[in-house]
């Protein structure tokens, strides 16, 4: 397990979140499990016995969902980027994250039903976008740009010139 481990403060919906996220992952055919949970004490700023934090592993990222309160909001300056193989893969993932009230918003990212911000790409674009030819990459960033889900075929397309 790595040394850093993400954090995601919630106010009362940590619990939810990471078994929503694992069960996403699962799904999408990526391994995922929850981990250990830490419940307030005596004293606290939440009820006795409700979970403080819960945490999850996604793909062997360790993310901690905190309930925090109302206190913070999660906001889009702060999003989880999910690497994927294929157009079958984004459309897994892109579906199964906007379940229940989550919503598209452009280049491939979203927000969950949570509030968490995910951004789905192809590891495909990564290669484009990094291409030395400066006019290649820049026709894939365009296409890019004009997406909400991004599609693999198009941004080939656009990155070949066509």
């Amino acid at each position: 397990m790595s040394k850093l481990a993400l954090c995601l403060w919630f106010d009362n919906q940590a619990e939810a979140a990471a078994n929503f996220y694992v069960d996403a992952f699962r799904s999408c055919g990526q391994p995922a499990s929850l981990g250990s949970v830490l419940y307030y004490g005596e004293n606290a700023p939440q009820p006795k016995g409700s979970v403080l934090t819960i945490t999850c592993i996604l793909a062997g990222q360790e993310i901690i969902c905190l309930n925090g309160g109302p206190h913070y909001q999660l906001s889009p300056a702060m999003s989880l980027f999910v690497k994927c193989a294929d157009q079958p893969e984004v459309d897994r993932f892109w579906e199964t994250l906007l379940e229940d009230g989550g919503k598209p918003v452009q280049c491939g990212w979203l927000t969950d039903r949570f509030g968490v911000s995910w951004q789905i790409v192809p590891t495909v674009l990564l290669d484009m976008l990094h291409d030395l030819n400066d006019a290649r990459a820049q026709r894939a960033m365009q296409a890019m740009m004009q997406m909400v889900k991004l599609d693999v075929a198009a941004l080939q397309r656009a990155y070949d010139g066509g």
